[in-house]
């Protein structure tokens, strides 16, 4: 199939992803007068009195606003606001389809970050949770971190967070079936924007003591002149071996390489040279680093990508419905570290001793049982580390 043209089709057909739906009777003058005015009058003035009710008298405490400004849409880069609807509004059917989230598109019509976190802080009064989602590197740091300052409920960049929540479950299933410790490998990854840095600082708090970051300039290490605020950030924290040069040199005797980057930029060679039972994970789209079949030629034991086209796909749709059901349940104040590792073990968790293979390490997408288990295990944890309102 023809996944491009079908789906155009499909889009004019539908005619938009989600709707609304009436969850109450008007169809009485009782109804009317219980729905709305004048019997609605009593809720709006329960909740003047303590806000905190609004997530227990309106439809608050289950919904999410998907908020892009265009700039980093899904492999298309800055195409604009409206142009990304089409991702915005599949990334809320999502939501509803996998967790019964209600979710909601916002696109703005701005990139200026503080227009972007001031917009966000005045409409969150309407919702339980904010997904930040496609917005450039490097603003999206400066947003989400001042967003998570202001308000009290979840923030989540998906494009970071998701990205590294999936990644870690991908590589905690690997390394069970390569049988090694995470303290031992070394990992190297390519492509230092929004998600390769928040894969790097994930890896890091479960325990990888040894991270190499590349970006298109070569290895990133502390001291290099030219470094933005995030590299120089990550630079602190990773290439404990100060090595210098471009991403073959990374990339010899690596145990993992993640590549979070750009088109055709790893050879065979490359692969090669790497450690036994080598990890390989492709997640450009929707062109990969290298081809899955060109890696396993050149001796990587296990490869993942993000293409639905090929097995072990690397896939943030694993993550977000599951980790806002479970911090909407429980109210959760934030999205912490501890509840996005939690939804990594809770994904891994979903394949079994005996179904893991190199062909299967991440439960496929639309399982929901997966979904679940990330639900269980982010409520868990929110409750755990004391960011849950609800116990």
């Amino acid at each position: 199939m023809n996944y491009r043209e079908e789906s155009l089709k499909k889009h004019g057909e539908w005619k938009g992803k989600i709707e609304t739906v009436c969850r109450v009777p008007t169809d009485s003058r009782e109804a009317l007068s219980l729905a709305y005015t004048p019997g609605v009058a009593e809720p709006c003035l329960a909740i003047q009195k303590d806000i905190e009710k609004s997530f227990e008298l309106t439809r608050r405490w289950n919904t999410v606003a998907v908020i892009t400004d265009g700039t980093a849409i899904l492999g298309l880069g800055d195409i604009g606001p409206e142009a990304g609807m089409p991702v915005m509004e599949g990334k809320c059917a999502l939501f509803k389809a996998y967790a019964d989230v209600d979710a909601f598109p916002v696109c703005l019509k701005t990139k200026d970050p503080e227009e972007i976190i001031k917009t966000i802080e005045i409409i969150s009064g309407s919702f339980g949770g904010i997904n930040l989602e496609d917005i450039s590197a490097p603003r999206c740091f400066g947003i989400e971190t001042a967003l998570k300052e202001r308000l009290g409920i979840p923030v989540f960049h998906d494009d970071q967070h998701g990205t590294a929540v999936v990644s870690l479950a991908a590589l905690i299933n690997s390394l069970k079936l390569v049988k090694k410790n995470k303290e031992d490998i070394k990992v190297v990854i390519n492509g230092a924007g929004a998600a390769g840095i928040a894969i790097g600082k994930m890896l890091l708090a479960y325990g990888v003591k040894d991270v190499t970051m590349v970006d298109r300039f070569g290895i990133i290490c502390q001291g290099d002149e030219g470094l933005n605020s995030a590299h120089e950030e990550i630079s602190k924290v990773t290439n404990r071996s100060r090595i210098k040069g471009k991403l073959s040199d990374a990339m010899k005797g690596a145990d993992v390489f993640i590549g979070v980057s750009a088109p055709d930029c790893v050879s065979k060679d490359m692969v090669s040279s790497m450690a036994d039972k080598a990890i390989v994970f492709t997640c450009a789209n929707p062109i990969p680093e290298i081809q899955r079949a060109d890696a396993l030629a050149a001796g990587a034991y296990i490869v993942g990508t993000g293409s639905s086209e090929h097995p072990n796909q690397i896939n943030n749709v694993l993550v977000f419905p599951g980790l806002f059901r479970g911090a909407l349940d429980v109210r959760a104040t934030t999205v912490n570290r501890e509840m996005m590792i939690a939804a990594a073990e809770g994904i891994a968790s979903c394949v079994s001793d005996q179904q893991l293979s190199p062909d299967y390490i991440l439960p496929y997408a639309y399982d929901k049982t997966a979904h679940e288990c990330v639900a269980r295990a982010v409520a868990k944890a929110a409750r755990d580390t004391g960011v849950a309102k609800i116990r």
